[in-house]
């Protein structure tokens, strides 16, 4: 276990988009998935570290269901934002995704300890648990930072759905097998119009999620971009579209249609569409604050977690 300094003590700096950080930490949030031994065990294991160097702890109140006699305060995931300096998350991928979009409207810093399957976002492993996020509060690691996308579902001029997406926001028929309908617009412009089993709209996060199992390209975390993936579409000439992440998405549900498509962002349904709905999608000001480990690398992770070969005569 590293001998890492009380929080009273200026840690030194990490690197933040180039430039130091000098901010110590001093109120640690706990976010874990539920439903798992794992998980809490981990959970166990950081509320103790935390304590032993002197860090202040809160537990988030659903998290803390699982955490009986944890003896630490509790708080919203929201009031977490707002307390706390930064924000540890045991999980997944998904349990990271949720947490950030909450988290991004308070700029908090986010760390990932992976406990799930692939966990392309959730850096540390539980082996080197303590080690790792020693490092982290000495001040050794990376600020990297991810936009999200808004999605606004409007008929007849009135909104009425909304949600927010770090990986994708995607529309689809639901339970129904039938094809959809609809026409895309990109900043004003007319692309297509398309019959399919849907539309996949992924960030650069998102393009290692979904959209990689539809076809799409894997984009760099640095790129400002979004890649627009069909799926299953009645025309096979129909290629994913990269585009410039300011731009307005728009997505017009044909009047035709037989079945109310779905619209989901990071997995979750928010909305359900009916024919002539007019589905906005723009990328949201704020962004992800996620913390990395020192040494962090792009290409080392899409090697470990795709199973990539690795380089001649190693």
């Amino acid at each position: 276990m590293p001998n890492t300094p009380p929080p009273s003590s200026t840690p030194p700096p990490g690197q933040a988009a180039g430039q130091a950080r000098t901010r110590p930490f001093k109120t640690i949030g706990l976010i874990g998935r539920l439903g798992s031994a794992k998980v809490v065990d981990s959970l166990q294991r950081l509320i103790g570290y935390l304590v032993e160097h002197g860090y202040q702890v809160l537990v988030e109140d659903r998290t803390a269901t699982a955490l009986p006699k944890h003896g630490q305060p509790e708080a919203s995931r929201r009031m977490l934002g707002e307390l706390c300096d930064l924000v540890i998350v045991v999980g997944g991928d998904g349990s990271l995704l949720g947490a950030a979009r909450t988290l991004c409207r308070s700029g908090t810093l986010i760390l990932g300890v992976n406990r799930g399957r692939l966990g392309f976002l959730t850096d540390i492993s539980p082996d080197e648990l303590e080690s790792r996020v020693g490092e982290v509060l000495a001040g050794e690691f990376e600020v990297e930072e991810r936009f999200l996308l808004d999605a606004v579902l409007y008929r007849h001029g009135v909104a009425v759905g909304n949600g927010e997406a770090l990986n994708e926001v995607v529309v689809h028929p639901g339970k129904a097998v039938r094809m959809i309908e609809f026409e895309l617009f990109i900043d004003g412009q007319f692309v297509y119009s398309q019959r399919s089993d849907g539309l996949i709209i992924a960030t650069p996060t998102g393009s290692t999620a979904y959209a990689l199992s539809g076809g799409g390209p894997i984009m760099h975390p640095k790129l400002d971009v979004v890649t627009l993936v069909p799926m299953f579409p009645h025309t096979l000439s129909s290629r994913p579209i990269v585009i410039d992440a300011a731009s307005e998405i728009r997505i017009h549900i044909g009047e035709t249609n037989q079945t109310y498509p779905h619209i989901s962002c990071d997995g979750q349904t928010r909305a359900v569409a009916k024919p002539d709905d007019v589905l906005v999608i723009k990328r949201k000001p704020e962004r992800v604050q996620l913390v990395h480990p020192m040494g962090h690398n792009f290409y080392d992770v899409l090697r470990s977690k795709l199973g990539w070969s690795h380089r001649l005569g190693d």
